[in-house]
């Protein structure tokens, strides 16, 4: 059948919760916030509160993210939304490149058993066309520049510099960023 890509609406959170929530529903597990909202609402944000967060999220009219479909099986998810809407915002060791209203991706995750299969770039393209139909000028993503190493799947949800040159983003900024040990670029990739 093919991967397809979708935008994570309202109608589809049962299959945003398969690759985001936990397996016990009162575990306070990352949902894709900790990025998305501010310290104080993330540390707020607890248990079953993270997804119903994420519900809402998905109700608004422009998708958090999407979602990656192996057939009829999601197999993965990548946040984006506008930078402005996002700690990035205010990020002291992201730096901004310019003033256009870009924006970000900063995670994207594939599910076991879909893994090094190449989704990590499908979710990417399919983040870049979802920004595009919000009116994005460009895409920025912040992943680790690790240089062909291996990068420890806790940590790999940031991408990393290869997957994002794959899909057309070019390097625009060193950042004083960290993750998994390994320096983290700012990569853009304009829509016009």
């Amino acid at each position: 059948m093919g991967i397809e890509v979708r935008p994570a609406t309202l109608t589809r959170f049962d299959d945003l919760a398969k690759v985001l929530g936990p397996k016990n529903p009162t575990s306070s597990v990352c949902w894709c916030l900790s990025h998305r909202v501010d310290a104080r609402t993330n540390r707020e944000l607890v248990g079953p509160a993270r997804g119903e967060h994420m519900r809402a999220l998905c109700s608004r009219d422009v998708a958090p993210g999407v979602l990656a479909y192996d057939g009829d099986e999601v197999a993965g998810w990548a946040a984006v939304a506008p930078r402005a809407e996002l700690p990035f915002a205010r990020s002291t060791k992201i730096p901004h490149v310019d003033d256009l209203p870009v924006w970000s991706v900063w995670c994207i995750r594939v599910r076991p058993g879909h893994r090094g299969s190449g989704l990590s770039q499908r979710l990417l393209e399919g983040a870049v066309e979802h920004a595009r139909a919000g009116g994005a000028p460009a895409v920025e993503g912040y992943p680790v520049d690790n240089r062909g190493e291996r990068v420890d799947q806790t940590m790999a949800y940031v991408g990393t510099r290869a997957v994002f040159e794959r899909a057309g983003f070019t390097h625009a900024a060193d950042t004083r960023a960290v993750s998994g040990g390994y320096p983290r670029v700012l990569m853009r990739r304009s829509l016009h």
